[in-house]
């Protein structure tokens, strides 16, 4: 040491040993906690992974014995009664549908209205013929929706109509008696609902007061004429724009539908229908007759809800140009056919589709 040099005391060398060993026993024992920590952490990990493998030792050594389900043996014999119920109706009868003008989406006229009609027909017997084995039928429920010829409400239909309004009523006349004669013969008991629409009125606006000035009525009046003396067809076509069916109890109300306005938007028809169900509910209660299934058509649209009460029967005639100039969205030519049971109501639906582009020859 150089002379003069001042040397520290040695109590303040033992501070510092002190101090550091102070600060490496905490470095220490911070270490000793964190290993611990994932000590403890590693051990559950490791009790987890335990778990599961005794869980899949378990799965892998079990042998599982399913119940031996037989397929059910069929029963000789109908098995449930149930009634068709047939609706059909905006067959627009006379009316012409050009395809060059719909993008060539369908073509219509009197002689493709006579093909639809019949395949309608046809279908109403063949589908619960060939689909609903098994099942009993008491009849049939056949419901006219109304707008059955196309008429002369609109200047553009005077002009572009394939025929007179008379020569579509013979027509259409004509042709329903022979399909019911048809059902009539398939289901021994026929029973009719009818209501008009607003394309066959001889008057300006819809009539609300005389319902039977329109064509549809005299159509539906010519039918029941042919069928007066054969008990199997029953109709009832009043003069109202509603009528009623009960069915094994299910109550039906009947009505064309042109009372029902909106449906422009995201949900469609439902909105406004599903409106109109609750306002004819609500007159129907204060009138002590209450329905359960309102059946309607007008928009050509088919449309299955009876569970909120509304049934809509899609058209034969199909797509045309006020559709296609409103954007509406196309829909095949149809008619609706849906079963109803004593158990369930109304249930199990069918779209009848009746048109047949290759027959038809466009």
């Amino acid at each position: 040491m150089a002379k003069g040099t001042k040397v520290p005391p040695l109590h303040e060398f033992a501070e510092e040993q002190e101090k550091a060993r102070f600060e490496e026993n905490q470095r220490i024992l911070n270490e000793s906690r964190t290993l611990r920590c994932e000590l403890r952490d590693r051990t559950a990990e490791v009790e987890e992974l335990r778990h599961r493998l005794g869980l899949l030792e378990t799965l892998e050594a079990a042998r599982p014995e399913p119940p031996d389900w037989l397929t059910p043996k069929k029963k000789k014999g109908a098995l449930h009664s149930a009634i068709p119920c047939f609706g059909l109706g905006d067959i627009h009868w006379g009316e012409k549908v050009e395809p060059d003008r719909i993008d060539g989406l369908n073509k219509y006229g009197v002689e493709i209205a006579k093909q639809r009609t019949r395949r309608a027909f046809e279908k109403a017997v063949t589908v619960p013929r060939e689909y609903m084995a098994g099942l009993k039928f008491d009849g049939i429920q056949v419901f006219f929706t109304g707008d059955m010829v196309g008429g002369i409400i609109h200047e553009e239909l005077k002009e572009t109509n394939e025929e007179a309004i008379t020569e579509s009523v013979l027509g259409m006349a004509e042709h329903l008696s022979a399909g019911l004669g048809m059902l009539a013969d398939e289901f021994g008991r026929v029973n009719v609902s009818a209501v008009v629409g607003n394309h066959g009125r001889l008057t300006k606006q819809m009539p609300t007061k005389n319902p039977q000035e329109c064509m549809d009525w005299l159509v539906y009046q010519m039918v029941a004429r042919d069928f007066r003396n054969d008990d199997r067809v029953t109709m009832d076509a009043p003069r109202a724009l509603s009528a009623r069916a009960t069915v094994y109890g299910t109550n039906y109300y009947l009505t064309h539908g042109t009372q029902f306005k909106g449906g422009g938007g995201i949900s469609g028809i439902a909105a406004p229908l599903l409106l109109g169900t609750h306002r004819a509910t609500r007159k129907s209660a204060a009138a002590k007759k209450p329905f359960d299934v309102m059946v309607l058509g007008h928009f050509h649209q088919e449309f299955f809800w009876p569970a909120k009460g509304l049934i809509v029967c899609g058209t034969p005639k199909g797509y045309d140009e006020y559709a296609a100039f409103k954007e509406y969205e196309p829909e095949t030519p149809r008619a609706t056919m849906w079963l109803t049971t004593p158990e369930h109501g109304a249930t199990s639906y069918w779209p009848l589709f009746c048109g047949d582009r290759k027959a038809e020859g466009w």
